[in-house]
């Protein structure tokens, strides 16, 4: 009898196997025939009855039925598997004649590009590179920096303000406040960072950009050594055939204060459409550090005296590269910044 069963099991597992079209349908087979109340699992349980002395005969016969079985269903899932493999790569043909893709390889921002350039020629000259904080106190960016309460500088219209003492800088040059207060003379630093200011976005103005503001205190310091530093960064820049030239001019933490134009070096000073044909280009603005600002420091005028400047870093990206619009510097376009 139990023979009989496990012949019709067989006969019936084996025919379901035949007509299954797919993983799921042979995974249902396997389930009705070797699940928990698969058929076969019945005729396994059922053992208990059979007579001591025929156990051995009867589980040979379920052994062989269960071998016969398994060994159908595996060929079936490695003929289902073959076939799908080849159903697939009969939608995924690679054409080995095709060129590969080209993997793109970033480079650094023409921004990233320049401030190294102008970080290194400082560095040269004895200068440190110093950071501070973007949000910052208002003392530290208006009055240690002799520009008082009612100053135009601190309206609200050109500075970012999160509470009446707090906002977004407006300059780089709160660093060298803190630098001041930091460190006795002397003092050579030059401070990059970004800045913030409420501009609306045009081809030269941005809400925000960056500086690179610098500053030497020490004993004796004149206006002829800030001429010969900015002289001698302008040549590095821009070539030694650069001229400079000093503009009377009115900043708050410098007295004297003066604006420094360089000669055009796309003309050589004769007059093109790159100056606006006055053979110049303005590039920064810089003077003797005021006394107020070194005693507001900590600094004894009488002893120390120090210079201070202040270029935008666009600036130098936009004449060096002869971009003419900002915008360009923060829109990403590759097909912009991979010339650089």
């Amino acid at each position: 009898m139990v023979k009989d069963k496990l012949e019709e099991i067989r006969q019936k597992a084996l025919a379901s196997i035949e007509e299954a079209k797919d993983q799921d349908s042979l995974n249902e087979v396997r389930v009705k025939v070797f699940g928990k109340k698969g058929e076969f699992t019945q005729v396994q349980k059922g053992m208990k009855d059979v007579a001591p002395e025929d156990r051995p005969k009867v589980g040979a016969m379920i052994n062989e039925a269960r071998a016969a079985i398994e060994e159908k269903m595996t060929e079936a899932r490695e003929k289902m598997q073959q076939k799908a493999l080849e159903e697939r790569l009969k939608h995924e043909t690679i054409d080995v004649t095709l060129p590969a893709k080209k993997n793109k390889i970033g480079h650094r921002h023409p921004n990233t590009i320049a401030l190294d350039e102008v970080e290194k020629i400082f560095i040269g000259m004895g200068f440190d590179v110093v950071e501070g904080p973007e949000i910052e106190k208002d003392y530290y960016n208006f009055e240690a920096l002799n520009i008082p309460a009612n100053h135009p500088a601190k309206d609200e219209q050109d500075t970012f303000y999160i509470n009446k003492d707090i906002l977004l800088r407006t300059q780089t040059s709160p660093v060298q406040v803190r630098q001041m207060e930091a460190k006795k003379p002397p003092i050579r630093m030059i401070a990059p960072g970004r800045v913030f200011r409420a501009d609306e976005v045009d081809a030269t103005h941005s809400p925000s950009f960056h500086q690179i503001e610098g500053m030497v205190i020490d004993k004796g310091i004149t206006f002829s050594d800030l001429k010969g530093t900015l002289e001698m960064f302008v040549h590095k820049l821009f070539g030694e055939d650069t001229k400079v030239k000093f503009r009377p001019h009115h900043f708050p933490f410098t007295e004297p204060s003066a604006e420094m134009d360089v000669s055009c070096f796309k003309c050589g000073g004769k007059g093109c459409r790159f100056c606006k044909g006055e053979g110049w280009i303005e590039i920064l603005g810089c003077g003797m550090v005021h006394p107020k600002v070194l005693r507001m420091s900590g600094i004894d005028p009488d002893v120390y005296s120090g210079f201070a400047f202040g270029v935008g870093l666009e600036r130098i990206a936009l004449l060096k590269y002869e971009i003419d619009d900002m915008r360009l510097l923060y829109e990403n376009d590759i097909r912009f910044l991979s010339q650089f």
